[in-house]
């Protein structure tokens, strides 16, 4: 196996390892314990199969592992595998996640590949290792560059920075933010952090809806917010089919029912809505109206009330007119002129 292969054959490679243990029973924890081959177990799972208690188990696995990872490149495989990962890190920025390196290695990235190429990375000397917990994915950095307590630093720092800023960041400005020497690094590391998400090249913490969107009233926000303009209901359903969002699979009925039911959206023409925070606020055309009275402290021509109230209503002007001569509330004062009555 050489260092150009594109693919490792995770299965041979493990197979071969696991062949290197003498015992049955240490072979079987290791297998179900990684998920060589199915679903990962817990401790008590493999306990109460094997007969033995949970305490017992976990110690065969850490003494398993230790001298697998003391006989290092020497074990099947691994001196090829570390040569073939090292250089995947590498182009990743030093740092990846397993599922990205799976993605890039494996034939089929399957999650009992990534099990396997998780495996195979702990067994690497020249590999760091981030195993998954709360905080953190998989990952696999190049140890000559980092440790596994400095990438779990590094990656602390980056979300550190980001919460700084209180606002997404492009991807291109991710390693200026965060003090960092290049963009691939920087997103290399924060691709590791569960805390933060990504989505139309801008990170953010996974709590914030425009890099994170977890229901539909938060996608219709990112749609209009990257939109940066109004849009029909019918055409915010369309972007959401087109977009890169997880879930997709949402009817134009739904997504109109979601922006009458948000004060984040304000409806400014017919099945036109806008975002709240742009200034545009609740009202019909004739709230609107007054509004623009109220604020002018004199009587207007009707010209100029119907190009005041297009700036935040997206209306015929045939609307905006019928409304001053039908309204009790507007009375005319001149020649096309209106003002508030008393």
């Amino acid at each position: 196996m050489s260092e150009t292969t594109q693919k490792l054959q995770t299965e041979t490679i493990v197979q071969d390892i696991l062949s290197s243990i003498e015992r049955e029973r240490e072979r079987e924890i290791i297998a179900r314990r990684y998920g060589l081959f199915d679903r990962k177990e817990t401790l008590e799972q493999i306990g109460e199969l094997l007969g033995i208690t949970r305490e017992r188990v976990r110690q065969l696995e850490k003494a398993v592992i230790t001298k697998l990872r003391q006989t290092g490149v020497e074990l099947p495989h691994i001196a090829d595998s570390e040569a073939i990962l090292l250089a995947a890190i590498k182009r990743a920025g030093d740092t990846a996640r397993v599922s990205a390196l799976s993605a890039e290695l494996t034939a089929e990235n399957s999650r009992t590949d990534q099990s396997r190429l998780a495996f195979i990375t702990e067994l690497c000397p020249a590999i760091s290792v981030v195993g998954e917990d709360d905080n953190f994915y998989q990952a696999a950095g190049t140890a000559a560059v980092h440790d596994t307590a400095a990438i779990k630093k590094e990656v602390a720092n980056i979300v550190s920075g980001i919460q700084k800023v209180a606002s997404p960041v492009q991807t291109k400005d991710l390693a200026t933010t965060t003090g960092l020497a290049s963009t691939e690094y920087a997103t290399a590391l924060a691709s590791i952090s569960k805390q933060l998400a990504t989505l139309n090249g801008r990170w953010g913490l996974v709590k914030w809806p425009t890099v994170n969107p977890k229901n539909i009233r938060d996608k219709i926000y990112v749609i209009l917010s990257e939109n940066g303009k109004h849009m029909h209901f019918n055409e915010i359903a369309e972007a959401i089919k087109e977009s890169d969002f997880k879930r997709k699979d949402v009817t134009t009925q739904a997504i109109h029912n979601e922006l009458i039911k948000d004060k984040r959206f304000v409806l400014i023409g017919r099945g036109i809505y806008a975002l709240k925070e742009w200034g545009y606020k609740q009202g019909t055309v004739s709230d609107i109206i007054t509004e623009v009275l109220k604020k002018a402290g004199e009587p207007l021509h009707r010209d100029e009330i119907v190009k005041r109230v297009l700036k935040s209503r997206f209306v015929k002007e045939t609307t905006i007119l019928l409304n001053l001569q039908s309204k009790s509330q507007f009375k005319r004062v001149a020649k096309a002129t209106y003002e508030l009555s008393e």
